[in-house]
């Protein structure tokens, strides 16, 4: 059967996954791109069922994927049916609706030399993705979304995360349950502030260390002010009195690496 009909119950289902409100009530997720739902499979999400263009799945890439899916139901459908289920207009051929993980602080698992990313209050879906990707590239062993503002499988979070939002470890808690966490955990806990004293290049990321950065409106709650959590900056010399989420994310994340391969 091929789909024609943007009517279809399931193709209306499959496109209210663009909603968070049509995620919770459904328990589902929608992923865009062949490389994010390869990656999807890969960490063993499960995929419920794909949508499929045939015309744009004949390269060696796309028959990968549905090699890697093959007990995966497919739903042929046509192009327009493709583009309301695609994400902006990015068309590739295929669309997957999954169950998105369920991982917990408990479910962390961590080498002694672990450093973990903590993002508070984030609102922005984009920079929660483009933050998790960075954290990927730059060998950071967990993300952890304290107080979110979004949820963490948005389509534009897994987008901007390349579908690295599936293969590292990322979960989500309030930033209370976070800080007892780490502390129970016995990591050496950094604080990113705009106001802080202490540059970033003198924080001693080796070992097992945890650092938080707030929203860039509100920064970070009081809950990341305490004794044993130690408050940095990055310097800002010219007119602006903040940097991008990510961008703070992507120096302090490749600083610590630049510490631990150095060491």
């Amino acid at each position: 059967m091929i789909i024609t009909s943007l009517q279809n119950p399931r193709v209306k289902a499959a496109a209210r996954l663009r909603d968070r409100a049509g995620r919770d009530d459904q328990g589902r997720i929608i992923i865009d791109g062949v490389r994010e739902i390869t990656r999807a499979i890969a960490a063993g999400v499960e995929i419920v069922e794909l949508y499929i263009f045939p015309e744009l799945c004949r390269d060696a890439e796309h028959q990968r994927l549905l090699a890697a899916a093959a007990n995966v139901e497919r739903l042929e459908v046509v192009p327009h049916v493709m583009e309301k289920l695609a994400f902006g207009h990015r068309v590739e051929g295929v669309v997957a609706v999954a169950r998105p993980p369920q991982r917990k602080l408990a479910d962390l698992k961590l080498h002694p030399g672990a450093l973990v990313a903590i993002v508070e209050g984030v609102e922005k879906p984009g920079n929660l993705g483009a933050i998790i990707r960075t954290a990927d590239a730059a060998g950071v062993a967990a993300v952890i979304v304290a107080d979110g503002g979004t949820d963490l499988y948005n389509p534009n979070a897994i987008r901007a995360s390349l579908g690295a939002i599936f293969t590292l470890p990322v979960c989500a808690a309030t930033s209370q349950q976070t800080l007892a966490w780490l502390r129970e955990q016995q990591f050496h806990l950094f604080a990113a502030r705009v106001d802080a004293e202490a540059d970033y290049t003198t924080a001693d990321f080796r070992g097992r260390a945890a650092v938080a950065l707030g929203s860039e409106a509100h920064g970070l709650s009081n809950h990341w002010q305490a004794d044993d959590i130690t408050s940095i900056r990055l310097p800002l010399l010219g007119s602006v009195d903040s940097l991008n989420l990510s961008a703070t994310a992507a120096v302090l994340f490749y600083e610590s690496l630049r510490q631990r391969r150095t060491n």
